[in-house]
């Protein structure tokens, strides 16, 4: 009978972070894309379910919505992908000023955000409650909002921890890359949405 193998060694020098599939927390944030991803689908269905079954779309007398402070939005949000590109080369470099830097500017990306996603509430012409149109578009703009807002404090944590003596661990460079790679599925899902909710109204008429 062969002896059975003797395995001898110190574990402690491995790694216990890493970027990419190798980390627990990539998958959990692909998970997530792929659950909410889901819901925008589900909501993006109640949308054409409702078109379908009007006469008019938007219903009555009610305007499409105004373009400027969505367009606007829109343009930010395809603009902060540069930053976050960066930001996440850099955090998989572990560059700690870069990474302090970027997360300092995409933390203020999201002022000019939050302000004209407030001019868009206003710009939709109609209140969620007048009708069925009214409320599937206050839906599908709430949603993302929840979305920009959950990534925008998230950011404004990991600037807070950057700044902390514990800026350098490998956990947290970690934790950049992956709110990056979930910044990209925020600006993404949009794209979508920004159709159905500007556009859509407006090439049925």
């Amino acid at each position: 009978m062969s002896p059975k193998p003797r395995f001898s060694g110190d574990l402690a020098p491995l790694p216990t972070n890493a970027f990419g599939h190798r980390s627990l927390t990539w998958w959990g944030i692909i998970g997530f894309m792929v659950i909410e991803g889901a819901a925008f689908a589900m909501a993006a269905a109640a949308y054409f379910i409702l078109l379908n079954q009007e006469g008019d779309w938007p219903p009555g007398p009610v305007p499409p919505p105004d373009l400027v402070a969505g367009t606007c939005f829109t343009l930010i949000m395809l603009l902060s992908e540069v930053p976050n590109t960066l930001i996440k080369k850099a955090a998989e470099e572990q560059r700690l000023r870069p990474v302090q830097f970027g997360l300092l500017l995409m933390s203020l990306i999201g002022v000019p955000l939050f302000a004209l996603r407030a001019l868009e509430f206003g710009s939709l012409n109609v209140f969620w409650y007048e009708n069925a149109y009214a409320s599937v578009i206050w839906m599908l703009l709430v949603l993302h909002t929840v979305h920009v807002l959950t990534d925008w404090i998230d950011t404004l944590v990991l600037t807070a921890l950057f700044f902390t003596p514990q800026k350098r661990s490998m956990r947290r460079f970690v934790d950049v890359s992956e709110n990056a790679l979930y910044w990209r599925f925020v600006w993404l899902t949009w794209l979508p949405l920004y159709a159905l909710i500007y556009w859509v109204p407006r090439w049925v008429e």
